[in-house]
């Protein structure tokens, strides 16, 4: 699920010798946590005076979220696959033009394409960055040997990464992803929240649990509604809302999830909504935040519900348990525990002083550990060292 919360960032200007040849790569046909990764990272590096290009494939939805990239530096290729040879070629063409210096990747499929354009260019270093936690297939071995780093969003990527044994271990360094915190904290400031859900028909007393992501069952969201339907029995004001877009075949996730709610008797209580504009909005407009996902390498939807100081219950995936400190700055129980689930949810429901504890240490945690611009700097030294 992508959320539109980047910074409006003020043009700087770089010194021309200090000026980086930044090329950006993803054959990402759907908007998720790694697309909105380089939509930010690329728009800041712009904005900071740098030179960025960007490979896409054509109708790729990050085209209109590179607001500070400029537009002749957006190039559609078909990257098809990992043996694309034709697009490998020309992304071999584009770094020779453009005397790119820095071939960043992003998916794995991308990764041999990225790798031969770097190949082909001696005066380009490949970069890479690993999203996800899955297992690296052996043959990225060759792909990767002549990449100069391979960063990873969090420890437990870098921990996978190490464990692969695909790549040296002093090539992989950490970055955690990054989100704009400021944005998040000025909508909480701002936020009015009998406006923003004056067409939702909630009940003035209405206490409300979210979670948020596409429509997968790795999300959790059968496991969130199985925990609503405990919770509404002990506290009858509950409500529940799911948010995220399905990107199955038939959208057969959705019709599951929608057939679940009715059959546990929830189709008052739940709004399955789909896309939302401004997700900000919505975290600030929730009670408690759960995040029931059976793994994340990361976990940006609780960074972001953390930021807009909203109290968060998560089960204890790679990457919440780097994001929270149980009992400090939120909940953390076990995967698949849907009573456990529900008792959490319950809990901060009846105590609006823990939720409001919580929330706060949250959002100060948020503020010091996932900043964009603290993501953004420690990205572009990486891309310096192997420059100078």
């Amino acid at each position: 699920m992508y959320s539109r919360c980047l910074r409006e960032y003020l043009p700087l200007t770089v010194p021309q010798n200090l000026v980086l040849k930044i090329l950006q790569i993803s054959s990402a046909q759907s908007l998720g946590g790694g697309e909105r990764h380089l939509a930010d990272l690329a728009n800041g590096l712009a904005s900071s005076g740098h030179e960025v290009h960007v490979a896409l494939r054509p109708n790729s939805p990050l085209i209109d979220e590179l607001k500070r990239v400029r537009r002749e530096n957006i190039t559609t290729l078909p990257l098809r696959n990992s043996l694309d040879a034709k697009s490998a070629r020309s992304l071999s063409t584009l770094v020779k033009k453009n005397n790119i210096q820095i071939v960043h990747a992003h998916m794995a499929r991308d990764y041999p394409l990225a790798a031969y354009a770097a190949r082909r260019n001696p005066g380009s270093s490949l970069i890479i960055t690993r999203h996800v936690l899955f297992r690296l297939n052996p043959l990225h071995r060759i792909t990767l040997s002549k990449a100069a780093r391979i960063i990873g969003v969090s420890e437990a990527v870098a921990a996978q990464l190490r464990a692969d044994a695909i790549v040296p271990y002093d090539k992989i360094r950490v970055v955690l992803n990054g989100i704009d915190t400021a944005r998040f904290a000025s909508t909480r400031a701002g936020f009015d929240r009998t406006q923003f859900f004056a067409n939702w028909k909630f009940p003035d007393e209405a206490m409300l649990i979210g979670t948020i992501g596409e429509l997968t069952p790795l999300k959790g969201q059968v496991e969130f509604l199985q925990a609503a339907s405990l919770v509404v029995k002990q506290y009858p004001t509950a409500y529940f809302v799911i948010a995220g877009i399905d990107h199955s075949r038939g959208n057969k996730h959705h019709a599951r999830l929608k057939g679940l709610i009715e059959e546990l008797k929830l189709t008052e209580r739940v709004r399955l909504i789909g896309w939302l504009e401004d997700l900000a909005q919505l975290y600030c407009g929730l009670d408690v935040f759960v995040s029931a996902s059976h793994t994340e390498s990361f976990g940006l939807a609780l960074a972001e519900a953390m930021a807009s100081s909203t109290a968060v219950v998560s089960t204890e995936t790679e990457g919440a348990v780097e994001l929270i400190r149980p009992g400090e700055t939120g909940v953390l129980v076990s995967i698949g525990d849907v009573d456990k689930l529900a008792e959490a949810i319950l809990v901060l429901l009846k105590d609006r002083e823990t939720r409001v504890r919580l929330g706060h240490a949250a959002q100060q945690t948020a503020s010091a550990r996932f900043d964009l611009e603290r993501m953004i700097a420690e990205t572009e030294e990486i891309y310096r060292t192997e420059v100078e």
